[in-house]
């Protein structure tokens, strides 16, 4: 787990030091106010919206750094500033993503290449420069993001899902690489969350099952998580069952989504 144990009252330097991505609203937003509640944890937070993200860091005592983690030089000057504010960062929580629902064939190329940016490209570049210094320093957590989307797939959600499913290869792959360095990565695998996420994808979710949950959920997930160094959480938990069936009956899994999702 990450050591919290040399933290002194008052000593801000001794707090584990956590980059949030996506904080100005939804999941990242949840997760910077659950470790601001629980205390113990020096909060960096990163958005694209500056009156959100200086709201919410306000709210959780957290640094905000906005930026567009799209844009190349934003990225790279997001990950130089957390570290000369902070002197390091020990977890990197990547909260931030887009959504786009539709028929596939409907999709304009733009958004495609825009979902592939935020949700995945982004992502692995920032980690890209982030995990040196962990791995240097022999300890630290990688917390992404995805969705049940990334794991079974979903229709009129192709390349959302195909994007999650990304960062699930990238994951894993990584784990590989890592192995005895002290660095951990995990995932929290949420299904439908209550957030501003899907009013902002321009179409509502409609879906009877799974029912969005609230974004502390996530939260918490992310919280134990970053403590435990767990590999994967779903959110909630029952929809590991529908991933694992997936995995071991394919076929099966799809007959039963057509009739029933």
């Amino acid at each position: 787990m990450l050591d919290r144990s040399r933290r002194r009252p008052g000593d801000g330097a001794e707090r584990p030091v956590v980059l949030i991505t996506g904080a100005s609203s939804g999941i990242g937003a949840a997760v910077a106010e659950r470790l601001a509640s629980e205390g113990g944890w020096r909060l960096l937070l990163n958005g694209r919206d500056e009156d959100r993200l200086a709201l919410v860091a306000k709210m959780t005592s957290g640094t905000a750094l906005p930026a567009d983690l799209a844009d190349d030089r934003s990225r790279e000057r997001l990950a130089r500033q957390a570290e000369e504010h902070a002197g390091r960062v020990d977890a990197l929580i990547a909260g931030a993503g887009i959504g786009w629902a539709g028929p596939f064939v409907g999709m304009p190329a733009e958004a495609i290449d825009r979902l592939l940016t935020v949700n995945l490209s982004a992502v692995l570049h920032l980690v890209r420069l982030l995990l040196p210094g962990m791995v240097s320093r022999g300890a630290g957590r990688v917390v992404l993001i995805g969705s049940m989307a990334g794991c079974v797939g979903v229709r009129e959600e192709a390349v959302y899902a195909a994007t999650k499913g990304g960062l699930m290869a990238f994951a894993d792959s990584l784990r590989y690489e890592l192995g005895r360095t002290g660095v951990r990565v995990s995932m929290v695998l949420p299904g439908a969350v209550d957030t501003p996420f899907f009013n902002r994808r321009g179409v509502p979710y409609h879906r009877s099952r799974p029912r969005p949950v609230p974004a502390g959920r996530a939260a918490d997930a992310v919280r134990e998580v970053l403590v435990s160094g767990r590999e994967n959480v779903f959110v909630p938990s029952w929809l590991g069952m529908p991933a694992r069936v997936h995995g071991a009956a394919p076929g099966v899994f799809r007959t039963l989504a057509r009739r029933f999702g």
